[in-house]
């Protein structure tokens, strides 16, 4: 299959309309004191609505700052805004804060220093502000101090019905299209492992995330400082996260009916632990609902089908209503050596894996394989720079090397039809680094982060990682015309939430009700 769809597409290699692949990053960072703490200050005012800034907003904690950027053909674009959104953030956050650049939490002290992230008084707001006090009283607070990047990616129609037509489907365009990036969220998951070696940045973290009474079997290094040897993402593994509940949904990406139908189940599945969690403070609910999952978002994946959504629907309605329009792969550590957490080569390499998880061909998943996909996953995250790793392929064994070997070999020929698409050796110069990489384990990230270990803890390393990166941000020039368009942004959105709480008439019970009840129908 993966020979055939490369033929035909190489006969298109001159139509820039069938290669436009849309990029969208995602890149969450906490705000921190010069002590590596958590800021207790309030989101930035003059950055604008976290609720309805369309570029810089606020993930769990007030002190967790998002940003969002717009889709690009080019990805360097949507790095160049990102950059843009950094160096406008920093510029504006009080004396003596830094943006804190890994995905671990910096020094947590409790959950009382973690300030939740608050959105206004409208219903919508409330309803956020709600949700995330639903996933402290399950998860703890210290968990969703966790960042990453997000990295969205979409192909054109125009590639689709190529494919559809080199595979000779009958299906209709919208269902050949949503059945296209199914199969390549499968692949992806069979194959996430080797991003996780390759890119992974979390074998250690401050002891400081274990303040409650989880348990743990990692080793002390430095002062306050935990890590495993081989550790290429905790962040990924159980210590991140993970959550019993959820694992044992056995979501399935075979089919997008399948794939909505768990979720929506579990929307609507109570469970009995959760409802001591009815009532918090001051006589407020402390969670959306006592169900399996508050909301479809709650459910921790490593990658989302996903659609964007109109007015008054929920992620799941858009999904059942008009299908697939592009995959979120939510697994990528930032990158502490990185100002942006990620650069334009890890792109390449990203972009060029995702169109050979697209073009690969794509078993459905049993119980038994998604089970074996999870091991895999678990074991690359805590040992995945273990000399000779063996994983399981299809029930048998097989060393991390060999089957990353095999893959990287797979995706040339897509790098080089990328090269002679876009102009450039980008492509086939991120895969010759990542080769470099599996050949040798002190390359990777992880790697490079255990050894800045070797004499001093995680909290002074990445704090001063942190500092070097905020100040970069701070002396960089902004473009007049951008600055000024952020600062309108900021204005209107801060206006755009009043008279959101302006308008609203009805009770926050009431708009809770209609919302699951009209979040329960999916026009079947």
């Amino acid at each position: 299959m993966l020979r055939d769809r490369l033929q035909h597409l190489s006969r298109h290699a001159d139509d820039s309309e069938l290669w436009q692949i849309g990029h969208g990053i995602e890149k969450e960072g906490v705000r921190v004191t010069p002590a590596a703490a958590v800021s207790q200050t309030g989101h930035p005012l003059a950055l604008g609505s976290p609720l309805t800034h369309p570029y810089i907003t606020t993930d769990y904690s007030e002190a967790l700052l998002e940003f969002i950027t717009p889709v690009y053909s080019d990805i360097s674009e949507a790095l160049d805004f990102l950059n843009t959104l950094h160096a406008e953030t920093v510029q504006q956050l009080p004396a003596g804060e830094a943006i804190w650049n890994s995905s671990m939490p910096p020094v947590l002290a409790g959950d009382e220093y973690i300030p939740i992230a608050r959105y206004g008084s409208s219903n919508t707001g409330k309803m956020r502000h709600q949700y995330r006090q639903g996933l402290a009283c399950r998860y703890g607070k210290a968990m969703q101090m966790i960042a990453g990047i997000h990295y969205n990616f979409s192909v054109s129609q125009k590639f689709w019905q190529e494919l559809l037509t080199v595979d000779r489907s009958e299906e209709n365009i919208t269902d050949y299209i949503s059945a296209g990036y199914l199969a390549l969220i499968r692949n992806f998951r069979r194959h996430a492992w080797l991003l996780f070696y390759l890119f992974g940045a979390t074998p250690a973290l401050d002891d400081s995330f274990f303040y409650g009474e989880r348990r743990h079997s990692l080793q002390k290094k430095q002062s306050h400082t935990l890590y495993h040897p081989w550790a290429t993402s905790l962040r990924m593994s159980d210590y991140g996260y993970h959550n019993s509940v959820q694992a044992e949904l056995d979501v399935s990406y075979n089919t997008l009916d399948r794939y909505i139908d768990c979720l929506h189940n579990a929307i609507a599945k109570p469970y009995g632990p959760y409802k001591k969690f009815r009532s918090g403070v001051e006589g407020e609910h402390c969670q959306l609902s006592s169900n399996v999952l508050q909301i479809e978002n709650e459910y921790y994946s490593s990658v989302r089908p996903k659609r964007v959504t109109r007015e008054g629907e929920t992620a799941l309605q858009a999904l059942h209503r008009r299908g697939v329009e592009y995959v979120e792969i939510r697994c990528l550590d930032i990158n502490p050596f990185l100002p942006l957490g990620i650069d334009r080569q890890q792109a390449c390499f990203v972009d060029t894996f995702l169109l050979y998880c697209a073009l690969e061909n794509s078993p459905m998943e049993s119980t038994a394989q998604r089970a074996e996909i999870e091991r895999n996953l678990t074991t690359v995250a805590i040992e995945g720079r273990k000399p000779g790793l063996v994983l399981e392929h299809e029930r048998k064994e097989r060393t991390l090397g060999d089957w990353g070997r095999e893959i990287l070999d797979k995706m040339a020929p897509i790098a080089q039809l990328l090269d002679s698409v876009n102009g450039c050796t980008d492509h086939t110069e991120a895969l010759k680094a990542a080769a470099r990489a599996l050949q040798d384990a002190s390359l990777t990230p992880s790697a490079r982060i255990m050894a800045r270990l070797h004499n001093h803890s995680f909290r002074d390393v990445f704090m001063q990682l942190s500092q070097t990166n905020t100040e970069h941000f701070r002396t960089l020039s902004v473009a007049q015309e951008q600055h000024q368009h952020l600062r309108n942004l900021a204005a209107s959105s801060l206006a755009h939430q009043s008279q959101q709480e302006a308008m609203d008439t009805a009770t926050f019970d009431s708009f809770l009700r209609d919302y699951f009840a009209n979040s329960s129908v999916l026009d079947r």
